[in-house]
């Protein structure tokens, strides 16, 4: 939709430009307060598949070795990290991806590559839009990491859970989608509503 990407431009733009200063600082935290680069980047599915590089505030320590799932309170976390994890500050450089066109503000949440090749029959529809800041499933589970904190076994609790579930919500978005849907769910991000 054309609204949608002249929306995401403008939006993007104008985000950058006022929270330049908030990035500053929290990129000023995270370069002091723990060995690394300030951003953290990885290669995640975009539309169509077609792989792109993400960016945002690096939270864990370098070279921990661990899941591609976070669960709350692990020790390769950082402090900063944590507090930057908490209030979502971590996520801002995808600003950036947003405004080059790698992202859009609403969409599915950019899977990780092995994650996009499970996709099979319609559920590859989701691969047709860009995917996005937030989304129905990512105000779903904005508390995620809490959620996996509380089970036995993470991975096979996100697999076999939360993922189809992420993925049954992201089918329905890009079925259902419009720029005033997508005006509401960015309002419910901002406030935190989940209904």
């Amino acid at each position: 939709m054309l609204l949608k990407r002249i929306f995401d431009i403008i939006a993007s733009f104008f985000g950058l430009l006022v929270l330049s200063p908030f990035l500053l600082i929290a990129g000023l935290l995270v370069k002091f307060s723990s060995k690394g680069p300030v951003f953290f980047r990885q290669e995640r599915a975009g539309r169509h598949g077609k792989p792109f590089t993400i960016y945002k505030f690096r939270t864990m320590i370098v070279d921990h070795g661990g899941s591609s799932i976070s669960v709350k309170g692990e020790k390769r976390i950082t402090p900063v990290g944590a507090f930057l994890r908490k209030l979502k500050i971590d996520e801002l450089p995808e600003l950036w991806n947003i405004l080059i066109g790698d992202m859009s503000f609403v969409g599915p949440r950019p899977d990780m590559p092995d994650y996009a090749a499970r996709l099979k029959g319609e559920q590859r529809d989701i691969l047709s839009v860009r995917p996005g800041l937030t989304s129905p499933a990512s105000i779903k589970y904005a508390r995620e990491e809490e959620i996996l904190s509380k089970v036995h076994d993470p991975q096979k609790y996100f697999d076999e859970v939360i993922w189809p579930d992420k993925t049954r919500m992201n089918l329905a978005y890009v079925r259902e989608r419009s720029f005033l849907g997508d005006f509401n769910l960015i309002i419910r991000t901002i406030f935190g509503k989940k209904g």
